[in-house]
């Protein structure tokens, strides 16, 4: 394909997600998929739980879950690892969606495990997101947890492709790339050993364009964040790294007020805007569907560290 080409199917997609008329059967397997894989863990696990953190990949996944199961009959509990360093506006977002669910909400913070001493950072400033292994290892033991549902996508990071979408954990909570069960259609190998658990990835099918299409079909209400809104930043990195009380300019940074918006929200101090003037869903997946760098490959310090360190975090008991 020449440039010509390419520009030109480019700017063909463009149109078509300008006009709406991007495909609807396809959201709707995508969608049976996920429903299934939700049900089949309610019907196989006895202490399942789904991991919420307010984000548009756990929103998705939620409003399956509610059709899946309907408002107050969603079989098993939310739980949030909170690092203590999370966008207040996304934290009260998760509250107000649990409690219209009627869900149960289980927080445990990475906070309680330093106060435990079973978290220890190198300095006070050093960034928790990778702490949350821990924090999350725990909360499995104390709930006994079998089965935790994440919203991880295969296209958001090498690890995360390499994952099955029911990923068995050692007694250890240890992920072992070589030691995966071969998954075969929909046969799913569910069996578990004494302090085992699974890792479940319902939307891992899905894309970051297949989401943005389905928040615009079901009109999922999501954190403002999301959304362009003008916000004090800095280049650091190559990323635009926000001004905030956890991560005020360096003494020869330029402080900048540029619109933004997040791709994807987590630990305040490593995770960095995108430069867009995308004020609806609509104009999102216009976006991406332009895009050339991975979601998480634009906006997640942490993942910079090195190709491997998600590999490497997810093998220690990460998300």
């Amino acid at each position: 394909m020449n440039a010509t080409t390419e520009s030109a199917v480019i700017q063909s997609a463009l149109n078509q997600a300008a006009a709406h008329h991007l495909s609807n059967a396809h959201l709707d397997a995508l969608e049976e998929e996920t429903i299934f894989i939700l049900r089949e863990v309610a019907a196989s696990f006895e202490r399942p739980a789904l991991l919420f953190s307010g984000g548009k990949d756990s929103l998705v996944m939620l409003k399956c879950a509610e059709k899946a199961f309907g408002i107050g009959r969603i079989p098993y509990p939310l739980l949030m690892i909170d690092t203590g360093h999370n966008f207040p506006e996304v934290t009260a977002f998760r509250d107000q969606r649990a409690a219209e669910l009627q869900a149960k909400l289980i927080v445990r913070s990475v906070e309680d495990s330093m106060a435990r001493g079973t978290v220890r950072l190198s300095r006070p400033d050093e960034p928790r997101n990778a702490h949350q292994s821990v924090t999350l290892l725990e909360a499995i033991e104390e709930f006994r947890f079998d089965a935790l549902m994440g919203g991880a996508r295969r296209d958001e990071e090498k690890a995360r492709a390499k994952e099955r979408i029911f990923s068995h954990r050692d007694s250890f909570g240890q992920w072992q790339p070589k030691a995966q069960r071969p998954e075969l259609w929909t046969l799913f190998n569910t069996r578990l050993a004494p302090g085992e658990h699974f890792r479940v990835f319902p939307i891992s099918n899905w894309t970051e364009l297949d989401v943005w299409q389905y928040i615009e079909r079901e009109q999922i209400a999501l954190p403002s964040l999301y959304y362009s809104h003008p916000r004090q930043v800095v280049e650091r990195n190559g990323l635009l790294m926000p001004v905030t009380d956890l991560t005020p300019p360096r003494a020869d940074e330029t402080v900048q007020t540029l619109p933004v918006r997040f791709r994807t929200l987590g630990d305040v101090t490593c995770t960095c805007p995108v430069a867009s003037e995308a004020g609806t869903a609509a104009d999102i997946i216009v976006e991406t569907l332009s895009a050339n760098v991975s979601e998480r490959g634009a906006t997640r310090m942490d993942d910079q560290t090195s190709e491997a360190s998600m590999e490497k975090r997810k093998k220690e008991g990460y998300f």
